[in-house]
């Protein structure tokens, strides 16, 4: 088996943004012909459009955009062509449809398996949901694309997992961290020796002490990033140093509430553009957290890399019976030329709700900003200001500070 899945992997910067040259411009003239980026990306110049400063002109699509659309414009909302000419129709909780292919490496999970030593050889035990969701096919196309067989076992049985993993001779699991642990504590108690040692999960947070068990009994446990709606964002390799970004996506790091990229190294939310031309949802907010990392992985893939999964970016929270929002936040921050970021704490004094609104500015005093506060947030609200730089590197504009126990 080859070191990468293939040399876009570890062609240098120049040359893959000399490709997202190429091929995004068709990708954006691609979504313009789709209904439902009719009003978003109208007026638009695909040619224009070439690398992520350019990108980061185009509004962002949220995922509630997606759902409103889908009800309106049966049942792929518009972003695609009709769900008749796709190999699969999946329903995520929402609900949201997602449609999926079945050509090679379609998700581009076949660079994540590859990177976990799975291929020829292998016999992948797929504990992803293959019900409405489509996780479970997911990783099965990129068990297909690395040339290794498939156990499609599901969730759930887990007697039946185990003996299965045992007589067929298992080498390799795929499913959310946690429930390999399940399978193997199962055999054990079964008595029913396991040949696994590679383990490909997703969908859930992979606990340092986890990965440690598994490396204990003899299995290399790396993590994934996906989405149902993308496919494979970004994935760990054997150096477990942050998650390297898909070959096949274009992601960015922006403010919560924004499509304003952040600085490097910030906490921010992860948009992301496919480049999957059956699908192509053009700065699509995940509504995740993470941060982008500086320099290159030490396994040799040289493309951007990110902290992994960091929290939510929704962070809308109900304070005095008044929602508030981080597009409200983002708002206030662009009223001032000064501010250079804000930080909303909801909090309680006696049985009150108390909001203060911490502001980094170089200069002004709180009353200089209070108007606008109120003006903006549309409640009253302490205000600090605070030195540029103080503020918490957490993504995080509004914090519910208050206790609920």
């Amino acid at each position: 088996m080859t070191r990468h899945f293939d040399d876009l992997e570890t062609r240098p910067q120049e040359a893959r943004d000399a490709a997202i040259a190429r091929v995004l411009p068709e990708q954006i003239a691609r979504a313009q012909a789709l209904p439902g980026y009719a009003r978003s990306l109208a007026g638009v110049d695909p040619a224009a459009i070439t690398d992520r400063a350019a990108l980061a002109a185009l509004p962002v699509l949220r995922k509630s955009e997606l759902g409103r659309a889908q009800a309106d414009r049966a049942p792929l909302g518009g972003f695609t062509g009709p769900a008749s000419g796709f190999a699969h129709v999946f329903q995520s909780p929402g609900p949201i449809y997602e449609p999926g292919g079945t050509s090679h490496d379609w998700w581009r999970m076949g660079r994540f398996l590859h990177a976990c030593g799975v291929g020829p050889g292998d016999i992948v035990q797929n504990c992803f949901s293959y019900h409405l969701v489509p996780a479970g096919m997911i990783f099965e196309n990129g068990a297909r694309a690395v040339g290794a067989a498939v156990l499609p076992a599901g969730t759930g049985q887990t007697e039946l997992q185990a003996r299965a993993a045992h007589d067929i001779g298992v080498t390799a699991y795929a499913g959310t961290p946690d429930y390999l642990k399940v399978i193997l504590d199962k055999a054990d108690e079964m008595g029913l020796p396991l040949g696994i040692t590679k383990a490909a999960v997703g969908g859930g947070a992979l606990f340092p002490s986890l990965r440690q068990e598994y490396a204990d009994r003899g299995i290399a446990c790396l993590q994934c990033y996906a989405t149902a709606d993308l496919g494979n964002i970004a994935y760990e390799s054997a150096a477990q140093d942050g998650m390297i970004v898909d070959e096949g996506v274009i992601v960015e790091i922006v403010r919560p509430g924004t499509g304003d990229p952040v600085a490097p190294g910030e906490v921010g939310e992860v948009v992301v553009t496919t480049l999957n031309p059956d699908y192509p949802l053009i700065r699509f907010a995940t509504g995740d957290l993470s941060a982008a990392m500086e320099g290159a992985s030490p396994c040799g893939r040289t493309n951007m890399r990110i902290r992994g999964w960091m929290g939510r970016a929704d962070q809308t929270t109900k304070i005095k019976g008044m929602f508030v929002r981080p597009e409200q936040v983002a708002a206030l921050v662009a009223r001032h030329a000064g501010i250079g970021r804000a930080r909303v704490i909801a909090s309680r004094e006696g049985e009150a709700d108390v909001m203060t609104v911490r502001i980094e500015a170089a200069e002004g005093a709180p009353e200089h900003f209070e108007g606008t506060v109120r003006e903006v947030l549309k409640l009253k609200g302490r205000v600090e200001v605070v030195p540029p730089g103080s503020l918490p590197n957490d993504g995080k504009v509004i914090e519910d500070a208050r206790s609920y126990e």
